[in-house]
């Protein structure tokens, strides 16, 4: 967020330059407090005891239906980051803070005045976060309410677990406008639906809804509308139970090992219980099966 300091500057009411208190300045001062005032388009919270561990990050731009555009991106990039350095985070539910809408795709009011170099750069860059996003070491949970076109479904396919509400809309349909899906939709898509499904949806750009996107494993549940973040709330909790390393080494031999064939991918699965085999963790876990209590995790 930018500074009153750096807004008012330009307005000769700092550093002793006391500007007439005309129209102009009067119009300008109110200006930088309502700019001083704007929410971030990305909010990152840790969640408290009794659930320590949990982090939401919170899409907040009203004003645009959540598209995303270059301060959005900026946002997401910043978010990940911190979650990436907090050694502390064991799971992240992605939400949207705006009514009846998780994201509505890219900012094509902004992208109109791009040039196609500028395009480029974007899309890049959008995947290139995504990507960062779905190779966090700790579990991601999308959690979707209202309409998930373009790019806001190819930012929840990045997720690796969705729970949406049953008003839920989804859709891929860049191909209308003449492009195609540039941050991930094409190759994670028919990865979780298939081949062919993928194709189908890309190529027609269809909506579908949340019975459908259930159906075809889009998303892992599908609740009553206004109900998914108490169902992805419920999973966060389950999950930040369990042992965190084991958590991470069971996302990772999964993740790597669906991109290689069965003997590699053993392989994988070898190097990441290796990684858990000499841990407090294991040990505090057996101690805890045997004492008939539960067991406290300290990820170490």
């Amino acid at each position: 967020m930018r500074s009153l300091r750096g807004i008012l500057a330009v307005s000769g009411h700092l550093a002793g330059r006391r500007a007439p208190a005309n129209n102009a300045h009067l119009a300008l001062f109110s200006r930088a407090l309502q700019i001083l005032a704007q929410q971030e388009p990305v909010r990152l919270q840790k969640l408290s005891a009794p659930d320590s561990g949990v982090v939401e990050m919170r899409l907040e731009r009203p004003e645009a239906r959540n598209a995303i555009g270059r301060e959005m991106l900026q946002g997401l990039r910043s978010a990940i980051e911190k979650v990436k350095a907090d050694a502390t985070a064991n799971v992240v539910l992605l939400a949207s803070s705006v009514p009846k809408v998780f994201c509505a795709g890219a900012d094509l009011k902004e992208r109109r005045l791009m040039s196609p170099c500028e395009v480029r750069e974007f899309v890049n860059s959008l995947r290139s976060t995504f990507l960062s996003f779905e190779a966090l070491s700790i579990p991601t949970i999308a959690i979707v309410e209202g309409a998930a076109f373009g790019g806001g479904l190819e930012l929840a396919l990045s997720c690796d677990l969705r729970i949406c509400g049953e008003n839920a809309t989804f859709s891929l349909p860049e191909t209308g406008l003449a492009i195609i899906p540039g941050a991930g939709g094409t190759q994670r898509l028919p990865r979780i639906v298939g081949k062919s499904r993928a194709k189908e949806l890309i190529f027609t750009g269809r909506r579908f809804d949340a019975v459908e996107a259930v159906t075809m494993g889009v998303v892992n549940y599908c609740v009553p509308a206004g109900e998914a973040y108490k169902r992805a709330l419920e999973l966060a909790q389950e999950i930040n139970q369990k042992g965190p390393l084991a958590i991470r080494m069971a996302k990772k031999a999964i993740n790597q090992g669906m991109e290689v064939d069965l003997s590699a991918g053993l392989a994988v699965e070898e190097e990441c219980y290796e990684q858990v085999l000499h841990t407090q963790d294991r040990l505090e876990g057996l101690a805890a099966f045997a004492e008939k209590r539960k067991p406290v995790y300290t990820g170490k």
